[in-house]
């Protein structure tokens, strides 16, 4: 039941985490791990034959998965802190403003309750009383405004690190079987199929699209990758050789 009002039933759902700083990073590094080794891999296989394959396929693989980590934890450090500096400026800005104009700013929330629906008289007392404190004020309007929460930007660390591992672990499952002894390119890139179709349906648990759809989507994109550079590095070794 719901303890402000018995007769109403319980609110129990929990939405999951869309908008957080390792989710997206993490999904895409491990995507991206996948896809970008394979192919890498699959075009190193291509173009060169004999016994030296596995040891090319091999420090190409390790060059691509500690290059790739790197530069993805860089790109997304980068890109969280400064959207993250962005909106701390912004929001620094409206706090000055509600210093300088509180009258002003206290109207024009009243106004975007208005717009929301909210009866005049209300929506101005609301206004009003959320104005007395300062740092409520200014948490009510980076919501309203800007759509960010004061409390809850982005971590440029935490985007960071996430997508370095999660990079790293999906460039080395293409790359595992010749580590272990393999000679082709065939076990690699079967695993790393069903780990992309593992990775694709994971998703769709924060989508409204299909486990299977979202599996069978980044096998397709994968493969596809991995058909391409094999065939030219095909092309390219047959005519360097």
């Amino acid at each position: 039941m719901n303890p402000h009002d018995p007769h109403l039933p319980a609110i129990d759902h929990e939405h999951p985490d869309v908008t957080g700083g390792w989710l997206r990073p993490a999904v895409f590094g491990a995507s991206d791990g996948l896809v970008s080794n394979v192919a890498l891999i699959a075009g190193v296989a291509g173009g060169t034959q004999g016994a030296d394959t596995s040891t090319a396929v091999v420090l190409a693989g390790l060059a691509g998965l500690a290059a790739g980590a790197f530069s993805m934890a860089v790109g997304e450090y980068t890109s969280v802190a400064s959207q993250s500096e962005a909106a701390a400026h912004e929001i620094e800005k409206e706090r000055l403003e509600i210093l300088a104009n509180p009258a002003g700013e206290t109207h024009e929330l009243a106004k975007m309750y208005v717009a929301k629906g909210v009866e005049t008289d209300l929506a101005h007392e609301v206004a009003r009383q959320i104005h007395r404190d300062v740092d409520k004020a200014v948490i009510v309007h980076a919501r309203e405004e800007l759509g960010v929460d004061p409390h809850d930007l982005a971590s440029p660390t935490l985007a960071a690190v996430s997508s370095f591992l999660a990079f790293a672990i999906g460039a080395l499952v293409p790359l595992l079987p010749y580590l272990l002894g393999a000679d082709s390119l065939l076990p690699g890139l079967l695993i790393t199929l069903l780990a992309l179709f593992g990775c694709g349906a994971v998703v769709t648990s924060v989508t409204t699209r299909p486990w299977a759809y979202g599996g069978a989507r980044q096998v397709l994109l994968g493969a596809a990758a991995a058909g391409l550079t094999y065939a030219i590095g095909s092309v390219v070794g047959a005519n360097l050789g």
